[in-house]
Parts: structure tokens; sequence; C-alpha cells
């Protein structure tokens, strides 16, 4: 086998690869590996990666219904082809589990805010369909339901709004700034990495931002037609954070503890130091964000760069241990402030 290092998939790329790789492999049983690589255009380690994942798929999981594919290293053998055959081909079966947890999605999905109607009943007739062919098996999701949180109404408003082209007012709360601030925004998309976000054109800012559903405290569809400016969109397949060169830099000194900083943060460099930490260069659209990564960490680490922005953090940190010790101190029974020391140092 090459062994050569394999490439970064793109997952669309690979799954579109896989669906050719299924029938390819279908019409050459025994392909030798290094002959099927050269065909993809792809490497040898690249081609088993896709091997693995193969037999985790097929038309369900039961019985022999996924594809049993594997490799010697030398040549691939694909034991059961017929599974995908038109005479192995048989009608689609919900079981009851399954059944249930349609039914009481679709029920649930029914029941939101700002769902437009037509939507609405569509779903509904095809929930009756569902029941239907479900029989018995429908019946314990009669005895279940799902009640949304606030999200799901924030979401229904979001997505009537970019149907219909409306302009929203949101109270937003912002943990980077602990604040809740009232704008007014022309949405773009909905778009889920983790959570689920608004992609708009803020009309505050002049700007495009991203909003996380569950952090709107209030929202209402306005009478004004959204109009966002041309925008490319993004692609977010890497992530919602992906900071762009012209962005500020901001340098972060972090000890052994804290050197998860480099595995979740984008960054452009990290330097190893003496005592086994890292020197991280990262970038950011909005650098006071990065205060609460500096509270975090604690002793872990420090924000070096730059000048304001570790200033910014040092307060921060001064005014919780300051909140901790008036804490300490009423349910000692002393009051806050009132001249005690205990002799700790604050190394801030």
């Amino acid at each position: 086998m090459a062994g050569k290092p394999v490439r970064p998939a793109n997952a669309i790329d690979q799954t579109r690869r896989m669906l050719s790789l299924v029938t390819y492999l279908r019409e050459r049983p025994g392909a030798r590996v290094e002959d099927v690589a050269r065909a993809f255009g792809i490497t040898e380690d690249e081609l088993v990666s896709d091997l693995d994942v193969l037999p985790m798929c097929g038309t369900s999981f039961r019985g022999g219904d996924l594809l049993d594919i594997d490799t010697d290293g030398e040549r691939i053998w694909w034991h059961n082809p017929a599974a995908l055959g038109a005479d192995a081909a048989e009608p689609l079966r919900l079981a009851a589990d399954e059944a249930t947890a349609l039914l009481v999605a679709a029920r649930a999905v029914a029941t939101l805010p700002g769902l437009r109607e037509s939507d609405r009943q569509a779903l509904l007739r095809a929930t009756a369909k569902v029941e239907t062919a479900a029989g018995e098996a429908a019946g314990a999701s009669s005895r279940l339901s799902v009640t949304f949180e606030a999200e799901g109404g924030v979401f229904a408003d979001v997505d009537r709004a970019i149907s219909e082209r409306r302009r929203l007012w949101i109270r937003y709360y912002s943990p980077a700034r602990d604040e809740v601030t009232e704008r007014e925004i022309d949405p773009i998309r909905l778009v889920s990495v983790g959570h689920t976000y608004v992609e708009a054109w803020c009309r505050r800012s002049e700007a495009r931002r991203t909003f996380r559903l569950d952090r709107v405290a209030e929202i209402r569809i306005l009478d004004e037609p959204s109009a966002p400016p041309e925008v490319e969109l993004r692609d977010l397949s890497e992530g919602l954070v992906q900071p762009a060169a012209e962005d500020p830099e901001v340098v972060v000194e972090v000890g052994p503890g804290g050197r998860w900083v480099a595995e979740y943060y984008p960054h452009d460099s990290a330097d190893e130091l003496a005592d086994g930490g890292l020197r991280i260069t990262l970038r950011t659209p909005d650098p006071a964000s990065l205060r609460r990564l500096a509270l975090r960490l604690g002793r872990d680490g420090r924000i070096v760069s730059p000048p304001e922005l570790a200033g910014s953090a040092r307060r921060a940190a001064r005014e919780a241990l300051a909140a901790y010790d008036g804490i300490e101190a009423v349910e000692a029974g002393d009051q806050p402030g009132d001249g005690q020391d205990d002799g700790r140092e604050r190394g801030l």
C-alpha cells in the first residue's frame, strides 16, 4: 500500500465519491485497490478510509441490508451485491419506535408558532398518511407529546421572515459584553453548526452578523421589507468561526493546562514555550469576545496583546474576584469592604 498521507476530505465530495464507488465496485468484483484508487484520483489510504465507511451504509440497519464490503489490502470484495438489486427491494416498513418518533416530531412541528398555514396543512396531511401506514405501531405516539422551548418559536419567526422577505426586530443577549441590545436585522439564512443561527444584515452595525437563536430574548416580524445587500455566502463546513486575514490579531499565552485552546480555536500559529505551554496567535472580528476565554483559563493563560484587550481582561478578572470575595464575606458574617484582609495575593 502506498502509505501516503490522507488529504482532509470535503464531506460533500467524499459522499459523491462513495456513491460512485458503490456502482464501480458492483461492476468489478475483486477489483485491485491500486486500480480503483487511480480511477478515482485518490490515494490508496483515502480509498481504504472510504471502504471503512461503506459497511455502515445500506437500505436499512437490519439483517443483510448493510453493504458487506472488505479488502485484503490488494483486492476489494463485495460479498452481498444483491442487497442493492431490484429483486431484493422490499417496501419500506417503519418499526414501531421509528413510527412513534416520526409522528411525535411531526405533530410537534405542526404546533410551532409562525409556521406558514400551507406548510402546516401539508404536514398534517403527511402525518395522517403515516398514521394509516403504521397501523397499530402508531398507537404509542398518541400518548406522547413534545413542547418546544423558546428557540422553536424564534426559529419559526425567522423562517417566516426569510420566506416573506420581511425585516426582524430582536432583543439579543451578547455574552461577550454581558448585555442585551435591540436591533433590526434583515435575515439571510438559517444555519446549524452545533447550535442554530440566523445569518443576517444588522442595521445597527451595518454589517453581516450571525445571531444564535437561543440568545434571542424577544423577536417581532416587522412590516418593512428585508433588503440585505448582496453578500457572498460563506462555506460553513469548516465551522462557524472562520477568521479573515483583515481581522485583528490577538496573542494568547497558555500553560500546559491551556493547550486545548489551540485545538478549539482557529489560529495562525502556536509556538511551544519552555514551560510546556503555547504562544498562540489568532484572529477574530471581535477581540472583546476573548475576555471570556481569559477568565475561563484563569492561571492557565493570559492575553498578551493587544494591550487594551489584555488590560480589559485583567480588570474583568479583578471584578470577578472582588464579587467572589464579597459573597465569601457575607457568608462568613462580615460585610464586604470592611477592611479585613485574608492575606491572599492576587496575581493579576
